[in-house]
C-alpha cells in the first residue's frame, strides 16, 4: 500500500498574485530520507464549455505569454478568494465573451498537475448561452470570441487546435455528460 509522506518543514519562497511557491521537506516513508519538493500554490480555477441554442460552442483565441503563442480555448480563470466556482465561471464568461446563461451545471473537475501544483479546475455547462454585451477584459487579456458547431470540436483538438490541456480535459467531460443523456 502506497504511504503518505510525513511533512517536515514548509518554506514559502515566492508570492506574487497569480501563485505562490514553497518548499517541503518530507520523509520517505519507503527510505526513511528526507526530500524537498517545491509546490506552486495557486488558486482554484474554473473552465466553461458553454453551448448556444443552436448547439455551438464559444471558443476564444488569446495571447498565452508562457508558450508565447495565440491559444484557441474556451472561457475561464482564477476563482477570486471567497467566491463559489460556480460565481467564477459566470463571472469570467460574461467578461471574456459577453455570453450569459441561465442553465448552469459543474460537469467535472480535474487537479492540474498533482505532482507540483495544489489546486483544482471546475469545468462548468452553460446550455442555452448568448451574448448579452461586449466583453470586458482585464489588463492583460486581448480576446476574440467566436462559436463553432458542438460537432466540430472533436475534429480540431485530433487537428491540433486545442492543445490547452485543460480546455481538452473540459471537453473530455462534456463528450461524458452528453453521451451519458444527463
Amino acid at each position: 500500500m502506497i504511504k503518505k509522506w510525513d511533512l517536515l518543514k514548509t518554506t514559502e519562497i515566492e508570492s506574487n498574485r497569480v501563485f505562490s511557491v514553497r518548499q517541503d521537506r518530507a520523509l520517505s516513508p519507503v527510505t526513511g530520507r528526507e526530500h524537498d519538493f517545491f509546490v506552486i500554490e495557486a488558486p482554484d480555477w474554473i473552465n466553461v464549455v458553454a453551448l448556444t441554442p443552436e448547439d455551438e460552442i464559444v471558443l476564444i483565441e488569446q495571447y498565452r505569454h508562457g508558450i508565447r503563442s495565440v491559444t484557441v480555448e474556451i472561457p475561464g480563470g482564477m476563482i477570486d478568494p471567497g467566491e463559489a466556482p460556480l460565481d467564477a465561471a459566470k463571472r469570467e464568461l460574461l467578461e471574456e465573451t459577453g455570453f450569459k446563461a441561465e442553465k448552469w451545471l459543474c460537469i467535472g473537475e480535474v487537479i492540474p498537475n498533482p505532482a507540483i501544483q495544489d489546486n483544482k479546475c471546475y469545468t462548468f455547462l452553460a446550455e442555452s448561452s448568448v451574448k448579452v454585451k461586449e466583453p470586458e477584459f482585464d489588463n492583460t487579456e486581448d480576446i476574440r470570441t467566436y462559436i463553432l458547431p458542438a460537432a466540430d470540436i472533436p475534429k480540431i483538438v485530433a487537428q491540433g487546435q486545442i492543445t490547452h490541456s485543460l480546455v481538452i480535459a473540459a471537453f473530455y467531460w462534456y463528450h461524458l455528460h452528453i453521451s451519458s443523456g444527463t
